[in-house]
């Protein structure tokens, strides 16, 4: 279950979005490696907590490492984990270009796939507002669970884009 809190926009640069509300998800809390190895072990896993979590710390390990070579790291049904390069300013030419001078740093990022591509994770979420109590009724309301395509979670299937605009990037002037 995802629950979400409603922030109102106040990018005034984002003509379209500025004073609109959007859902944002509420996290309750970060889960960390041990508890997601407990996690794990706790779902009739033949291997111990301690095993996982010394796998979980070698890829992690072994991502940053192979990032750090140039290479994409794709882990099915999660992601493919890529490094990209955040520019302070262009060079005026090539000869011009200076790393120190042109270049901020870079980011690990990741991208979403298989399971995790939006168009899947669509189908299994089920969204509720955060702190709202369930009413009984026959047409949903905001304290329903319902699923991106406004169905009312009651089914295993659903659809839907996020078509919000603003409501994925960095800075979209959500409080």
């Amino acid at each position: 279950m995802i629950e979400y809190d409603l922030k109102k926009n106040n990018n005034k640069k984002n003509v379209k979005a500025y004073g609109k509300y959007y859902a944002k998800p509420h996290i309750s809390e970060t889960v960390d490696l041990d508890e997601l190895a407990d996690h794990m072990h706790g779902h009739n896993s033949p291997f111990s907590a301690g095993t996982i979590k010394g796998i979980l710390i070698d890829a992690v390990t072994h991502i940053k490492e192979l990032l750090l070579m140039g290479k994409n790291v794709k882990l099915d049904n999660l992601a493919i984990f890529y490094i990209s390069i955040k520019n302070k300013m262009g060079a005026e030419n090539a000869d011009d270009f200076n790393v120190s001078k042109n270049i901020e740093g870079v980011r690990m990022k990741a991208r979403a796939t298989g399971d995790f591509r939006s168009v899947n994770l669509n189908l299994d979420a089920n969204l509720k507002k955060y702190g709202a109590k369930k009413k009984k009724s026959s047409t949903t309301t905001d304290s329903e669970t319902t699923t991106p395509s406004g169905d009312t979670g009651k089914s295993d299937s659903g659809s839907g884009s996020n078509t919000n605009p603003g409501s994925d990037s960095e800075s979209d002037g959500l409080e």
